[in-house]
């Protein structure tokens, strides 16, 4: 899958002896992570809500101990520390294993969407109804999971492949398959709480035949892993190096990606998908001074099972489960928590290939076009249309003759009070979708990059943590306090994004690399949103009501949330008004300076006014994503790239998008209604991979 161009973004090479002291140095860490290992392991099955502890469990050991304890060991407290050691080998050794392949240190399991594609098999067995055991379960994951590799690999075929269109795919990749996901999730309501758990990795487990079974199935992956060491080692000195002494390329590359692939699948299985570990575990191996990979491979399965099992404890230490309380942090929250910021340095040093020539994927921009009335105009009728659609699907449907009825006056009193009911929601839904496509043209504009939706870039989830925090640290606060608040998190969040991300990887000249501020933008939104999920848990808010907001939901707006939309709308028009300005933008850093434009202010002025837009939206119909993606493109290509004419088409198309999505929710199967944002990923992502596989120009 990697060509020469990845070698700069890997860590160092290996070098062609190693020290005399090397080995020495190799066993003594690897002995002291064992025994922190052990440590470790032993904190973790002392933790729990029935009380039993570590003294309890000794003297079960010495023989002393009761019936009551050595059940909650065999049933409970041993089956999840097991699970803990398995996953954490698993990830550890899979992501050795990528990194290897890849030569990028950002590759892993999740972030080249293994872990999603695996976490989707797995779910799409479980929606069929069918009750694999834990080897079928496990099987299915590993094609899920090879699948997510060959479509990475088939986005990345065409064009160069440096490292950030590799990791773009895959962020692309596993931002389809949970999306796929949630919607499989959301035709089960009644396990909703069971699925946020599973869907955040979960090391519970209640009995010890799935951890040894698939455990048996880890070992024998971990054991044949250390015989691509070597070819590894040499691999890092590139394609055409490796060939001329003698490792088969071509071979040794798919080997390690279907190890790895076979080691993530059983994890997902036995777990759900725990992002970042894989990333961690051999990045902190190659800090303790380890290059080769026969070192690198155990060190890493020691090292990711350490985390694993530690993040588990402090999740059961920050939000302890109870009788009355069962809900408890999910592991791979925590270890989001570790890892986004981990990913956002890493994103900061590495070489995407891009600083120099622009994004790594760029969209095509008429430059003239002469149908932009015609196009607005088709625009109007087409979203006139969708919301008369609208107010007639959902679980009572309304027919043309009685909503014709009601424009005349003559409507029945059900009538009314359903198209009443629908309206303002309708109405929200339209002018959400407008504000966020104008977000991401907004973003878009400043980064250069087409990619940089608002929610790609953080800002979406800075707005959703600052309103989860006044929702709970000030439950009394007024209603304009949590769109503010909103706006007041995805401002921030934006704000640290373009700071972490400026700059070369070599340290050189300042500027915004477009694909680095993108990948900068998901670990910051991995962060952001671990931090939401440990409040709600912790907080012991309603997790599907909380589900629902996050997933993005127009369900029971009123009119009421028009007015937190009023300032984004504002905003938008601001943004059309100040077109030229925003034109300048794309042209680089020296051309707007020699034509007289304040490049600092008006890239900041620009980025405030999209994280309002979309922190507003967030605030009013909670985290919506996609649609400031998929709207500023399809307008380029109708319209070309003026902000005077590409926003508003950019915006009616936004509010279209919204509106079918809200009616398509609404209507699939009702009276259950599928959130808007499931149904807006379920469209954008697909087309983010249509995008990625189109592209030739990078």
């Amino acid at each position: 899958m990697a060509q020469d161009t990845l070698t700069a973004a890997a860590g160092p090479r290996p070098a062609a002896r190693r020290p005399a002291g090397g080995r020495t140095r190799a066993l003594l860490t690897g002995g002291a992570l064992a025994l922190v290992l052990c440590l470790v392991a032993l904190v973790h099955l002392g933790q729990g809500a029935s009380g039993v502890g570590l003294s309890e469990i000794a003297d079960l050991v010495l023989g002393r101990g009761d019936a009551r304890t050595a059940d909650i060991l065999l049933g409970s407290r041993l089956p999840r520390t097991l699970t803990g050691l398995v996953v954490g080998v698993a990830l550890g050794v899979s992501g050795v294993l990528v990194q290897g392949a890849t030569r990028n240190p950002l590759a892993a399991p999740d972030t080249l969407g293994v872990n999603a594609g695996a976490y989707l098999a797995v779910v799409l067995v479980a929606f069929t109804g069918v009750s694999p055991g834990p080897l079928p379960a496990g099987g299915a994951a590993f094609l899920g999971g090879l699948l997510a590799v060959a479509v990475v690999h088939l986005l990345t075929s065409r064009g160069v492949m440096t490292p950030g269109r590799v990791l773009l795919a895959g962020a692309t990749v596993a931002l389809a398959g949970t999306a796929a996901a949630e919607f499989l999730q959301m035709l089960d309501v009644q396990a909703t709480r069971g699925l946020f758990f599973w869907g955040n990795g979960t090391l519970m487990q209640s009995g010890l035949e799935r951890p040894l079974t698939l455990g048996a199935l880890v070992l024998a992956g971990a054991l044949c892993a250390p015989l691509l060491a070597r070819p590894l080692d040499l691999l890092a000195l590139g394609d055409e190096t490796a060939q001329a002494m003698g490792v088969r390329v071509e071979r040794i590359r798919p080997t390690a990606f279907l190890v790895a692939v076979l080691l993530s699948a059983a994890a997902v299985s036995l777990a759900g998908p725990i992002g970042f570990v894989g990333l961690i575990a051999p990045v902190a191996a190659r800090q303790l001074g380890l290059r080769k990979h026969a070192v690198l491979i155990p060190t890493a399965a020691l090292l990711a099972a350490a985390l694993v099992l530690a993040a588990d404890a402090a999740a059961q230490l920050i939000a302890p489960p109870s009788a009355t309380q069962p809900a408890e942090i999910p592991v791979g929250v925590v270890t989001a928590l570790i890892g986004g910021p981990v990913f956002m340095a890493l994103a900061r040093r590495i070489s995407t290939g891009d600083a120099d020539t622009g994004a790594a994927v760029a969209v095509s921009d008429r430059r003239r076009a002469p149908g932009f009335a015609a196009v607005l105009g088709a625009g109007l009728i087409a979203l006139a249309a969708a919301v008369a659609v609208s107010l007639r699907l959902g679980d009572v449907e309304i027919g043309w003759g009685q909503l014709g009825a009601l424009l005349s006056g003559s409507a029945e009193q059900i009538t009314e009070a359903v198209v009443g009911y629908r309206l303002p929601r309708v109405l929200v839904a339209a002018v959400a979708g407008a504000c966020l496509a104008v977000a991401g043209a907004a973003v878009q504009a400043v980064v250069r990059n087409p990619l940089a939706e608002p929610g790609l870039v953080g800002v979406t989830a800075g707005a959703s943590l600052g309103a989860v925090t006044v929702i709970l640290a000030v439950p009394s606060a007024p209603a304009a306090a949590l769109p503010a608040a909103a706006a007041a998190g995805g401002l921030l969040m934006l704000v640290v994004v373009v700071l972490v991300a400026r700059g070369s990887a070599g340290g050189g000249r300042r500027g915004l690399d477009p694909t680095r501020v993108v990948l900068v933008g998901l670990g910051a939104a991995a962060t952001a949103m671990a931090l939401v999920n440990i409040m709600v848990v912790g907080a012991q808010m309603n997790i599907s009501a909380a589900l629902g907001w996050l997933s993005g939901s127009t369900y029971g707006r009123d009119l009421s949330a028009l007015g937190w939309l009023a300032l984004p709308a504002l905003v938008a028009v601001a943004l059309v008004v100040a077109a030229r300005p925003v034109d300048l933008l794309a042209l680089g850093e020296e051309l707007p300076r020699a034509l007289g434009l304040e490049l600092g202010r008006a890239r900041l002025l620009v980025l405030g006014a999209g994280a309002v837009l979309a922190a507003g939206t967030a605030a009013a119909v909670g985290a919506v994503g996609f649609v400031g993606l998929v709207a500023p493109h399809l307008a380029r290509r109708l319209v070309g790239g003026h902000t005077a004419r590409m926003v508003p088409v950019a915006a009616l198309l936004g509010a279209l998008l919204v509106v079918c999505s809200d009616a398509l929710g609404r209507w699939l199967l009702a009276p259950t209604e599928i959130p808007v944002g499931v149904v807006t990923a379920l469209v954008g992502a697909p087309y983010l991979v249509w995008l990625l596989r189109r592209t030739q120009d990078v």
